[in-house]
């Protein structure tokens, strides 16, 4: 055969060379050891994804393959690589035939034949040690050298393509190259006007990393910080560097390291090698596409790097650089100066807001996760949940998975590292590996009665958790599964464990918890409300009661009767292996501040974490959510922003209103709109975290008062207030005792003829809720009126509920919105009117202005935080 080929593609991804550079050592701080190349033969142009594991490349593959192809409108016709498992598993070869895609792999023992993207892979290591030796820059910053390299040799000359760079012949359009800049070196960004004081100063020093890739503007590190900032207003001294200090390296004492596992060549025996140099042939035509950089945030923002979490080499941080998905948290408790010892990133990583593992090979150097999965493996031999068993002939097994989580209290300090063995469940199928399903979830609207009750009749509420509750519950169905990582039995690799009882994961695991939860609770004379399958109620005489809330794993109880408490607690800890967690404080999130007056619940917490995870710590307040009076709508000749970003805020912002009614109306409305969000809706979304910086310690304060009141029930509508589908918005606040235990606002599902059509459809979907609350607070021991009234501001409406004639102007409703017409005949539910000023109800329709948005704020029982102590 010969030595050397001299063939080039003639057109864009005929063929395609692949390789895996790594492991690369320091671990990045997102956890990858390795990067991926893909390189266009006939453009030079390449992309380069990271990696944690080897394993990843075929799911990236994937991805690559997708953009170039969308972006080139060409197909891929051959891919070349070497014969490493990665890319020559059954996986990876199956897709690639199911492509049509052609493959070429090297020879055994002849990495030469890959050597265009092996070359490249030792020129880049080579550039990306001489720009962190040049800059003196700690090795972590390994990916944001490579990220920075990529992109600029792709813009510089090549020997391969005559007279234009990679760039220009993959795309047909000549690059841009005045944004290029010295990288490491000190970059001054200016502040905006709103974001600093009179004596403020008026920019920040920062390190330069590059450019933000879908935002106009560079990626800057600031140091004081460690957060990646992206601002276009930057002043750069490309002749000087960060000083970081001798002390930091020499107590970290890291060396870049990488090797290649697939072979790596010394010297490449191919036609087109080349020193390495800005006008190399196979250098100078990589672009990084790190869905770190590809998925932007909005200009402006300040967005979270690999680099900015912690200069930490001991931990490979649990996200990849492709899961933007995950909360961004930041440490409250951030080393400040520029020098870092050993022990600094110790403590950063155990005590700040660092995100938890992935993966068990990134939890396993870390002694307190080492610590956590042996407890779980404890627990489970303990619970006798499985035994080792051979696989029988034809039977599936079911894998499994560890999941890592940190658990804190209300003021943010770690409590446990709890490690999760988990089965795949999704692996599963209905019928053949389980039959019924449920999980034990509690309404919020039940557990905020629950603590309004108790702060009316002065009763202290107490918090339990399970320990590996689905381990309780026994299965009836033949479950096989994998032995988990790191606790494989040796010499018995191949076998399986069966299943006795119930596995986190599994799909009839909730279902099974409960069961036996259900069963030990009926043993001990509790009822189960036919209203709220998680809620039960223990009487002992007329005047003595108990209840509890199951969520899951985690019960709330209260009553009247200290004994029966201190029975249920006995038990509880005799059947179940359980934590005491005392007197509520902190539940699902939620603070629950228990007063002489009464109970206040807040978020306090979680808003500072939504304030910190979109980089609106420092931004100005407003008064209200939405400006008033504005109509917003589809926007659909607006620009269109990152929707993940976008649904990231959304999603938070939904949580955040269990204890903040306030911003239902605001977050309901913002939620039309996930799909295609353009710059108004994103501006919308920020408007509310300025109302949530002004208000972050608000809450509902359930107070104490003498005479109990009875429920009191607003109602109200707008009138076709969605300008695309003219819809119009129902909403509905029940307050018990002077403050708000259940609230909604909510698009009306049929379009509505005039305004008392729709309050009478408002009506009647309230009434749904009325009667299942009236059950609830029965069941809870807080007895209300026969006739409850509900109080509506249109007086039309109140008359149509109350005429058993049918008008010819309103004979189209729906039957089942006339359900209301029939309680009311029967006197269980009444319209009472009153004036629109008094419409508690309105916070939920529409925008309002301050100081009527303030008072009906007041009228839910909303107050500060410093109002009740």
């Amino acid at each position: 055969m010969p030595k050397k080929e001299n063939w080039r593609a003639n057109k864009v991804l005929e063929l395609v060379h692949s390789d895996i550079c790594g492991p690369i050592t320091p671990t990045s701080s997102s956890g990858n050891r390795y990067f991926l190349t893909f390189i266009d033969d006939y453009s030079r142009k390449g992309w380069v994804y990271l990696l944690a594991n080897k394993s990843e490349a075929l799911e990236q593959f994937k991805y690559f393959k997708a953009m170039v192809e969308n972006e080139t409108n060409a197909n891929i016709k051959c891919l070349r690589t070497d014969r490493g498992g990665e890319y020559t598993s059954t996986d990876f070869t199956e897709y690639c035939k199911l492509m049509g895609i052609k493959r070429q792999l090297t020879t055994a023992y002849t990495p030469q034949q890959n050597g265009v993207a092996k070359r490249r892979n030792r020129t880049v290591m080579n550039m990306v040690r001489t720009m962190i030796s040049g800059k003196k820059m700690p090795k972590v910053f390994w990916t944001e050298a490579i990220v920075w390299k990529f992109h600029l040799l792709n813009r510089c000359p090549t020997v391969s393509v005559d007279n234009m760079t990679p760039q220009q012949a993959c795309s047909g359009l000549k690059p841009a190259v005045d944004h290029l800049r010295i990288w490491g070196c000190i970059a001054h960004v200016h502040i905006p006007k709103v974001q600093r004081g009179k004596l403020d100063e008026r920019s920040i020093k920062c390190i330069f990393l590059g450019t933000s890739e879908g935002t106009k503007g560079y990626r800057l590190f600031d140091v004081q910080t460690k957060r990646i900032i992206t601002s276009k207003d930057v002043v750069f001294e490309e002749d000087k560097h960060w000083d970081w200090g001798k002390e930091y390296e020499q107590q970290t004492g890291i060396e870049i390291e990488w090797e290649d596992k697939n072979a790596e060549i010394e010297e490449v025996q191919n036609d087109e090698e080349i020193e390495p140099g800005l006008t190399e042939n196979d250098d100078a035509d990589i672009t990084i596409q790190d869905q770190h950089h590809t998925e932007s945030h909005d200009s402006g923002e300040e967005e979270e790097s690999e680099s900015s979490k912690a200069m930490d080499q001991g931990r490979a941080i649990s996200t990849s650089s492709r899961r933007v998905h995950r909360p961004l948290k930041w440490m409250e408790d951030y080393v400040s100066r520029n020098v870092m010892c050993d022990e600094d990133l110790i403590n950063m990583v155990q005590e700040g807001d660092m995100e938890d593992p992935l993966t068990f090979e990134e939890a396993i150097i870390h002694e307190h996760w080492r610590k956590a999965m042996k407890a779980e493996m404890t627990a489970i031999e303990k619970n006798n949940t499985w035994f080792l068993t051979e696989l029988p002939q034809h039977a599936k097994k079911v894998g499994v998975k560890w999941i890592f989580k940190t658990k804190r209290d209300e003021a943010g300090k770690i409590t446990k590292h709890k490690a999760r063995l988990v089965a795949k469940g999704y692996s599963q199928k209905a019928g053949v590996d389980y039959s019924e399903v449920f999980a034990p979830v509690a309404r919020m609207d039940t557990i905020r009665m629950m603590i309004n009750i108790a702060a009316q009749k002065k009763w202290k509420i107490h918090q339990l958790d399970v320990k590996s509750a689905f381990l309780q519950g026994e299965i009836s169905e033949n479950v096989y599964v994998d032995q988990p990582q790191g606790y494989e039995i040796k010499g018995k690799e191949h076998k399986v464990y069966k299943l006795q009882k119930a596995l986190y994961g599994l799909k009839q695991a909730p279902r099974a918890w409960f069961s036996n939860l259900e069963t030990h609770f009926t043993q001990e004379g509790f009822s189960r409300c036919d209203s709220e399958q998680t809620l039960f109620t223990k009487r002992n005489n007329v005047n003595s009661i108990i209840m509890v809330s199951v969520y899951v794993d985690d019960l709330i109880y209260t009553g009247n009767d200290d004994e029966m408490m201190k029975q249920f607690k006995e038990f509880m800890l005799r059947d179940f292996e359980m934590s005491d967690l005392g007197l509520m404080t902190y539940y699902l999130g939620i603070e629950v501040l228990q007063t002489n007056k009464g109970n206040f619940i807040c978020q306090r917490r979680y808003a500072e974490e939504i304030l910190k995870r979109f980089g609106m710590s420092e931004c100005n307040p407003v008064v209200c959510p939405i400006v008033p009076g504005e109509k917003i709508d589809r926007d659909e000749r607006g620009n269109l922003v990152e929707e993940v970003y976008f649904k990231k805020i959304v999603g938070s912002l939904m949580y955040l209103t269990h204890t903040r009614p306030d911003l239902t109306f605001s977050v309901s409305l913002l939620s039309r709109f996930m799909c295609k969000p353009t710059e108004i809706h994103l501006q919308i979304a920020k408007r509310i975290l300025r109302y949530i910086k002004r208000t972050v310690n608000l809450g509902i304060m359930y107070k104490w008062k003498e005479d109990e009141d009875d429920m009191v029930v607003y109602t109200d509508s707008d009138y076709a207030g969605d300008k695309q589908d003219r819809k119009s918005t129902s909403g509905y606040v029940f307050l018990l005792n002077t403050g708000a235990v259940a609230w909604s606002s909510k698009k009306q599902p049929i379009v509505t003829l005039s305004t008392t059509e729709a309050e009478f459809i408002a009506a009647a979907m309230c009434t749904c809720q009325t009667i299942w609350m009236k059950r609830i607070l029965s069941e809870l021991g807080h007895e209300i009126g026969d006739c409850i009234q509900l109080k509506c501001d249109n007086s039309s409406t109140i008359n149509l509920s109350k005429n058993p004639v049918m008008h010819g102007r309103y004979k189209h409703i729906d039957v089942r919105f006339h359900f209301l017409r029939e309680l009311t005949k029967q006197g269980k539910i009444a319209l009472e009117f009153c004036g629109s000023t008094d419409q508690v109800a309105d916070i939920m329709t529409k925008p309002l202005k301050a100081n009527a948005f303030i008072k009906l704020r007041a009228e839910l029982g909303m107050c500060e935080i410093s109002e009740v102590n």
